[in-house]
């Protein structure tokens, strides 16, 4: 199996049914769907797991896996959901996430081949010796109606300033075998996650021009507390991975072109597409050079 595709849910109503929707609309049906409820009991998430949720479950066993169990947090779901898998690569879709459109699957499992193949013919790895891989692509953002770029070539600054969206990431499944996502971390585990399969793990990363997933926005992340909890776990983490200097200098870095001031202008649903567009430009301006 190629894809294992974790959704995490606790009372999401109508959203777990959108995303799960979604998933199923894929033309390419190489993939699992591992559900992970916290222990919802509003009546709407309810109903859907223990009756359509049910029905896919007996008609589709090999595909669909519902784990029910307490935990302490989405991060702690997540590993929760991790011990289930069974495909090659993970992707990690929240309730109310979709897939940007039917054929997705499909043409990241054909990039991925690709890139096996050319990596492959080049002689340069023997399959025992393959460095494990996230493939990323781009996401669209419903709030602000907008196609976000992800950078295509990520270096210490980009680790530190703006990985990829995780909705947008293919995880070599290998990469949670050895550890999962740490739970200290309340808002930014999977930012943790992804530096140590960047700087520990050495991590191929291989960015795809694909629009992976429609991302809902406004979730968990972007409340007011959780925006403070954030900033302070990014601090923490870059410390661990990067050395002291490099902190210091893309902090300067960031205050010196007005990152608040740029993450309003991303977040405003006038000028976000504007931003996006020069943002793109740069990006790959500096791919090139």
């Amino acid at each position: 199996m190629t894809f294992s595709i974790i959704v995490v849910c606790l009372n999401a109503g109508e959203k777990l049914r959108e995303t799960i929707d979604s998933i199923r609309s894929q033309t390419e049906q190489d993939y699992e769907v591992i559900v992970k409820d916290g222990g919802s009991d509003e009546q709407i998430t309810v109903r859907y797991l223990e009756n359509e949720l049910r029905d896919l479950l007996l008609l589709c066993p090999h595909q669909f896996c519902l784990v029910r169990q307490k935990d302490s947090g989405i991060y702690d779901a997540m590993n929760q959901a991790l011990t289930h898998v069974q495909g090659e690569y993970v992707l990690f879709l929240n309730c109310g996430d979709v897939f940007y459109d039917r054929d997705v699957l499909r043409k990241v499992g054909e990039r991925i081949a690709r890139f096996q193949t050319a990596m492959g013919s080049e002689g340069t790895e023997e399959p025992a010796q393959r460095r494990r891989c996230i493939f990323y692509g781009d996401i669209y953002e419903r709030l602000t109606d907008t196609m976000v770029q992800s950078n295509p070539s990520l270096d210490d600054f980009a680790c530190y300033r703006n990985l990829p969206c995780h909705q947008a990431c293919f995880y070599d499944a290998g990469l949670f075998g050895t550890r999962g996502f740490d739970t200290a971390y309340r808002v930014r585990a999977d930012y943790e996650h992804f530096l140590w399969c960047y700087y520990t793990a050495h991590a191929r990363t291989v960015y795809m021009p694909v629009t992976v997933a429609g991302y809902e926005g406004g979730g968990f992340s972007e409340t007011r507390e959780n925006k403070k909890c954030s900033r302070r776990e990014h601090r923490e983490i870059t410390g661990r991975y990067m050395p002291s200097y490099k902190v210091r200098k893309y902090r300067l870095l960031m205050a010196l072109t007005l990152a608040p001031v740029r993450t309003w202008i991303a977040g405003n649903p006038v000028t976000a597409g504007i931003y996006q567009t020069i943002k793109k430009r740069l990006l790959y301006r500096n791919k090139s050079t």
